[in-house]
Formats: structure tokens, sequence, C-alpha cells
């Protein structure tokens, strides 16, 4: 018997059998659960739970509250809810602002958490201090640290200390610290750092934090000019918005508003506002065919007076009225020119310098002479004493005369040691000294109670900075400067230290020329500013700085000395 053969798969059986196994491939993958449905369906339960058993600890604690307050709550919900059907939503209101009621409720609430913040305080005093975030391993090994660099050289207290290690230049480092801040700051100290609650017993700590919620002048001046080198910067000429067309003959400032005055050989005088930035000008008046020999201001700052270089009359501005007023001649002064002249410092009399020797002294307010003096010689220079009840005239044969105002007499004379002509004479704003510069290049100083006894006084300092002739000097208002100049050479300006008789060594800025022929200079108010008028037309202006001594720790910084006027 004969089998048939089985009839041999072709090949379109062949595809029919690969489509049916890739359909239940894909069955097969539609019914398995994906991994990320499932951990989001875990998550889901999860978060389930947690709600639950929140709900269950919510409804625990609803059960244990006592019977205020599950009523109020119960209240609250109604008012919120809007389920309230025995009361209405008035009484419900009346009932929840009952003063009594809310007293009684807070009382109860007060003493059962009194236990509670008691535990809480206890376990927070327990925290002395917190660990450092972060702890690098090098830092815990020992390392030695070379202390002759440069930077570490300070911190050594002796030629044994060369080297040390991390952990004592650590120390050294916070002793340093320690002692620039006057002991361990507050936010250092971390044992001391938390405080008891206030009570109304505790008034330091009322003063303290009434110092932190209020303004003002925490910080007191140093108690005295440090010698050396004078804190200052350079600002912009005080004239910057006009300079003069040749030679400044005076730079002044304002007795009181922020201003200053210039005046030099182009037959003008302007006002410049003083701020250190722009110096904005102000006014500008021209006196046609008069080349100002000096300018000033009168006490009360209402008035400039000005002189010329070949006139015998001079000219009186009123800034208040805007008007100039020509004074054509003094009655009983015989003089062919008027140029060099003081005012009084309480503004009563105007002291002109004439020729032969002679000295008229005018009244401030009617322009009229009051009394003229005589020295022997021909006078150079003079001075008002701070009070105006003195003069100190310099002769050109190098003696000082000091004169009483009141009665015009002569009360002493000396000789200034080593003057063979004398040029300039200055007299401090305290009246403890006087300057006299000669045509040497000397400037001597003495104090007035010698100059006022001995006829050849020794000066306290003789001040030889100069190798031409002193002709300008001037003592700040805190008579802790004195500024000497020289017009006969450039950048001949020196600050002299009073109380060490030193010169500051950085005035003026070596390599870099700008003050040129010294023609004038003055000391604002408050020594905020110090001017020097030059040949060029130009009043260069400095800021001067000093240090501060501060009264809290978070304020220890240099700062500016003088007031900004």
């Amino acid at each position: 018997m004969q089998c048939a053969a089985a009839p041999r798969s072709g090949p379109a059986e062949k595809k029919k059998k690969k489509k049916k196994m890739k359909k239940m491939k894909k069955t097969v993958k539609r019914l398995q659960p994906r991994a990320e449905d499932v951990a989001a369906k875990r998550a889901a339960a999860e978060q389930a739970a947690k709600e639950a058993s929140r709900r269950a600890r919510h409804l625990k604690a609803l059960g244990r509250a006592s019977g205020a307050e599950q009523e109020e709550l119960e209240e609250l919900e109604e008012l919120v809810f809007g389920d309230s059907v025995n009361v209405g939503e008035d009484e419900l209101l009346q009932r929840l602002a009952d003063p009594q009621r809310l007293k009684a409720t807070e009382r109860k609430s007060f003493q059962k958490d009194s236990s509670d913040s008691e535990v809480e305080n206890e376990a927070k005093g327990k925290i002395l201090s917190k660990k450092p975030a972060w702890v690098d391993e090098d830092d815990e090994a020992e390392e030695n640290v070379d202390m002759t660099h440069r930077y570490r050289k300070d911190f050594m207290k002796s030629d044994a200390e060369k080297i040390l290690t991390k952990k004592k230049l650590k120390r050294r480092l916070e002793e340093q610290f320690q002692r620039a801040m006057g002991g361990v700051p507050a936010w250092a100290d971390l044992e001391n750092r938390k405080k008891p609650k206030k009570t109304a017993s505790d008034s330091d700590s009322d003063e303290d934090d009434d110092l932190l919620c209020r303004t003002g002048n925490f910080i007191s001046n140093s108690e005295s000019l440090p010698r050396g080198v004078l804190k200052m910067t350079t600002c912009l000429p005080a004239n910057q918005e006009r300079f003069a067309n040749g030679k400044l003959a005076t730079v002044q400032f304002h007795p009181s508003a922020q201003v200053v005055m210039t005046a030099g050989h182009d037959r003008s005088v302007s006002l410049f506002q003083v701020d250190g930035v722009k110096n904005p000008r102000i006014q500008s008046i021209y006196l046609e065919s008069f080349p100002v020999y000096k300018a000033c201001f009168s006490v009360d700052g209402e008035q400039v007076i000005a002189t010329g270089t070949h006139h015998k009359m001079f000219f009186v501005y009123d800034m208040m009225s805007g008007s100039i007023i020509p004074i054509q001649k003094v009655r009983g002064v015989e003089e062919r020119f008027l140029r060099n002249f003081e005012v009084s410092p309480d503004g009563s009399f105007m002291l002109l310098t004439g020729t032969s020797g002679y000295l008229h002294l005018l009244s401030m307010k009617t322009k009229e002479l009051v009394s003229t003096m005589k020295v022997n010689g021909r006078c150079t220079a003079s001075a008002f004493t701070p009070d105006s009840s003195k003069i100190y005239s310099y002769s050109k044969e190098g003696e000082v005369f000091i004169w009483d105002v009141r009665s015009r007499k002569c009360l002493h004379k000396f000789e200034d040691e080593g003057s063979l002509e004398g040029k300039c004479i200055a007299v401090s704003k305290n009246n403890q000294y006087v300057a006299c510069g000669s045509a040497s290049g000397v400037v001597n100083l003495y104090t007035t109670d010698v100059c006022l006894k001995e006829n050849h006084p020794k000066p306290v300092k003789a001040i030889m900075n100069l190798v031409t002739s002193a002709t300008c000097v001037t003592f700040n208002p805190t008579t802790e400067i004195l500024a000497v100049a020289s017009r006969e050479t450039d950048e001949a300006v020196k600050l002299v230290h009073i109380p060490s008789y030193t010169v500051f060594s950085n005035f003026p800025v070596f390599r870099r020329k700008q003050i040129y022929l010294a023609q004038s200079m003055d000391f604002s108010p408050r020594s905020g500013f110090f001017s020097v008028a030059n040949n060029k037309g130009k009043a260069l202006l400095f800021r001067l700085l000093k240090s501060f001594k501060c009264l809290n720790w978070f304020f220890f910084f240099r700062l500016k000395h003088y007031s900004d006027f």
C-alpha cells in the first residue's frame, strides 16, 4: 500500500505563519501591564493611604478636643459651609464675636499649650552650637605655614615663629580680629547668641532695639590728625566752568554757604558752588579796566570787596541787591594805590596797607577812615587776631608790630628770627600760633604768648621746605594744618602738620605737575576742601580726608574726617 506524500509548505503559508506570530506578540504586549503604569498606580495607592491616615488623625484630634472647642469648630463649619439649620447666620456671628467667650477659649488653650512650650524651650536650650555644613578633610591635617611671607610677617611675635601650624595661625588671626573689634562680636559668639525673651525689666535690650531702629551720628572724629601722609583726593578745579584768562589772584571760600569765589587779572569776579564733582558756576561780574589784585568776602558773606593792581579806588559788590558800588576815594587816605587789605573777623573793620609803613583802619559799615597807624619802614603784610582785638603787622625789615585795635596803640614789637625781609604773616584761628614768612623761604612758627612778652622770641619750628620767598601762609580752621607757598617757583606748596611740625610727604604729588605758581590759598570753613589759585587761571580743589573712630563694629572703615565743606 503506498502512502501519499505530505504537501510541502510554500512561501504563502510561511507568510501566514509570520503574520500570526506578530499578532500574538502584539496581543501579549497589550495584555501585559507597563512598568510606568504600575509605578503610577502604586504611588497613587500610597498617596491615598497617607490621606486616609491624615484624616484619621484629624478625626482623632477632633474627638480629643474640649467641648467648647468642638462647639466652636462646628459653628465655624456651619458658617463656612452653609449647613446651619437650627441657628441663623446673624445669631451665629454674634456668638462668635462674644469677647467673654473668646477670652475663655484663649485662656483654656494657653493653659493647655503652656506645658508643651516649656518642653520645647528645654529642648531648644540644649542646642548650644550648630555643626558645620561642610568639612574639608585637608583642613584637619597638620600643615605648617611659612610666616616669613610679606603678607604674614605682621603676625609674628618673635623671630622663633618663622613656621606655624594652621591651627596656631587661625588662633592668631582670631586674636587680631578681636583686638580690632574690641572683643568677640555678638554674631560670632554662638554660645551667648540665644537671648531670653524680653520682659518689662529688660531696659538694656529695649535700648539696643531703639538704637537699631533709628538713624543718627554713631561715628566720632579721631582725636588728632595723624602725621606723615595726608589722606586727600584731587577734585575738578573749583572754577572748572570758567577758567580765568590769565593770573588768578584770589581764591576764597564763603564763610557760611558752600560757595567759592575767584578773582584775577582778567577783571572778573566769579562765584561757584562747591560739590567736588561739577562745581557749577553761580555768577560772574566784570569790572571794566580793573585787574583785580585781591578780593575778599565780608564776614556775613553778603559783600565782596575787590582792590585793583594800579588803582586808588576799590569796589564793593553787594550780592543781595546785585549792585556794584565803587568807592572812589576814602577821605583822609592819601595813597597812590590801594592793594592789600584785611577784614576783621568780627566784621567791624577793614585794614588797608598803605605805603611808607602806614596802616589805615576803616569802618566796614561806612567805609570811612577810623584811624591811621604807622610802622618803622614799609609794611608788607598784616593779620587780625581771631577776636579782632589785635593786629599783627609785618615790616619789610623783619619786625612784627602788635597793635591794640581799640586804642590803636602799639602793644609790643619783636623781631622775626633770621628774617631779612618780611613777606607774609598769619594768625591761627585758635589764637595759639603766629606764622611769619620771609624772603629767604623760611617760615617761623611762634606761640602768641611768647610773641607778646619777648623782643627776640625763639620759634617753636622753623619751616625750611621752601627754597624761594614765602609769599603766602594760612592756617586751616582747626589749626591742624599750616599751608605755606611761594609764587616764584612751580609746585612750591607745602602742608605742615601743626602738632608735630612736620611736612606731609604726599603733597604736592610728585611727577604730576599741576599747581604751577601758587598765588593764593584757602581752606573751607570746616576744612573739607583746600584750594590753590595758580597763574594759569585755575583754582585747584582738593578734598581732605582723615580716619574715623567708629562706635559700632560693623561701621569700621575709613571715612572722611572733615565735613563736606
